[in-house]
């Protein structure tokens, strides 16, 4: 199996050796702005994308593929895990075959478009199969908190991975492929991203869903705060409207069941505001809100409030997975923003998307595999040093990774550490 066989190899030519303190990585994963790969969408040049992605995408692979050698053996023997594992596998060979092939060959690079569909096609149910496989885990073994921090930690590195790779790939596919693309956007990216369509698009999505569910769904109130020029903004609009999808779904749910004694459902709320270095919006709901003791809990994958619905593979469930809102935090720190939950158990919940708004601090969050990082999985959980046990007082493993503040690009894009 190529992982066994010639993955090692070809990874150890990536990573160098341990020696001590002085390791360093020869190959880095090379994060890119939103301005970058704006820049870039607009010279619009095949066969720098051709090169640029044949040196990226392995490396980023790599680092990931080794990082799963780290994982409990028990997470590692399930079926669903070593599926998505052999998906990795045949990508990284599928896109090392390319390595020596000519870009000057519009055959060749036509070769590369056909497999990035390949490749995009084969981890469409990644974040499905991985779910699987954890839940295969832990209803063959049980899941003590030692192990669930381990996981906790590898999913958030393995997702915002996953998410940057898409990212690359379909930004490609979309330039150079047969896909008609919004005439306004450089590929997935709008140098005038609409937030209140974002917003719109998402609520309406999320209002299908629960009235498909329970019946009826609240209605939203948008305000625009006073002095926000919301034109200008460069930004992925898929990715907002991901997130928002998933916060309209939580909040959506809680209205109903809090209130479904009432006839009239209260209203959601959004508050959009641009600043100077963030733009800014603001969900608010009356559906009940959560314990203070529960909200770090809503960004752990497998918890939920809701029962766990019987993963059918065709309709998306309004609830009960527990990887909406995790999901949605790494696609908002992809770029250097960030998702908060602030809740008013017996009242309601505000959620806070927070998104850059000069798209050269955009940068790409990447994690980085090192010595380091194999260490998070070695570690103990540390013991608390205070009478009590609170969410302030852990210390706690956060997502760890390196994200340059001036990031390198295309054309100096692999460097030797020394």
């Amino acid at each position: 199996m190529l992982r066994e066989a010639v993955l090692s190899k070809l990874f150890a030519q990536i990573i160098r050796k341990c020696h001590g303190r002085s390791q360093k990585p020869l190959y880095q994963p090379s994060p890119m702005s939103l301005s970058e790969l704006l820049s870039f969408g607009q010279k619009k040049c095949e066969k720098k994308s051709f090169q640029f992605l044949n040196d990226e995408i392995p490396i980023r692979l790599a680092h990931i593929m080794r990082e799963f050698e780290d994982l409990p053996k028990e997470l590692l023997t399930m079926k669903s895990v070593k599926l998505v594992r052999s998906w990795y596998d045949l990508s990284f060979k599928e896109v090392q075959s390319f390595a020596e092939k000519d870009p000057d060959d519009t055959k060749v690079l036509a070769e590369f478009s056909v497999a990035i569909q390949n490749i995009l096609n084969r981890h469409s149910y990644v974040v499905e199969t991985m779910a699987q496989g954890v839940i295969e885990m832990e209803d063959t073994y049980g899941m003590d908190d030692k192990i669930s921090e381990r996981i906790q930690y590898f999913l958030d590195r393995f997702y915002m991975n996953r998410i940057s790779i898409r990212m690359l790939l379909t930004q490609h596919a979309a330039l150079f492929g047969n896909i008609t693309n919004h005439p306004r956007r450089i590929g997935h990216i709008d140098p005038n991203c609409d937030v209140i369509e974002c917003v719109s698009n998402a609520f309406k999505a999320a209002r299908q869903i629960c009235e498909h569910y329970h019946m009826q769904a609240p209605e939203l109130d948008v305000i625009t705060a006073d002095g926000s020029k919301l034109s200008n903004f460069v930004y992925v609009p898929g990715h907002i409207e991901h997130i928002l999808f998933e916060v309209f779904k939580n909040a959506m749910r809680a209205v109903v069941e809090y209130h479904r004694d009432k006839l009239e459902l209260p209203k959601l709320q959004i508050i959009v505001a641009k600043g100077k270095q963030d733009l800014t919006i603001k969900l608010s709901d009356q559906g009940g809100g959560v314990p203070y003791q529960d909200q770090d809990k809503l960004f752990q994958y497998m918890y939920s409030t809701a029962p766990r619905p019987q993963y059918t593979g065709q309709e998306s469930p309004l609830a009960g997975y527990g990887y909406g809102l995790p999901l949605s935090r790494l696609y908002a720190r992809y770029f250097q923003g960030d998702l908060v939950v602030s809740s008013m158990e017996g009242y309601g919940t505000d959620v806070y998307l927070y998104l850059k708004v000069n798209s050269s601090e955009a940068n790409e969050c990447l994690p980085i595999y090192n010595t380091t990082t194999s260490r998070m999985y070695e570690a103990e959980k540390v013991v608390s040093d205070w009478s009590s046990s609170t969410n302030w007082n852990q210390s706690i493993r956060t997502y760890s990774t390196t994200a340059r503040k001036q990031p390198i690009g295309a054309e100096n894009r692999i460097q030797e550490v020394q």
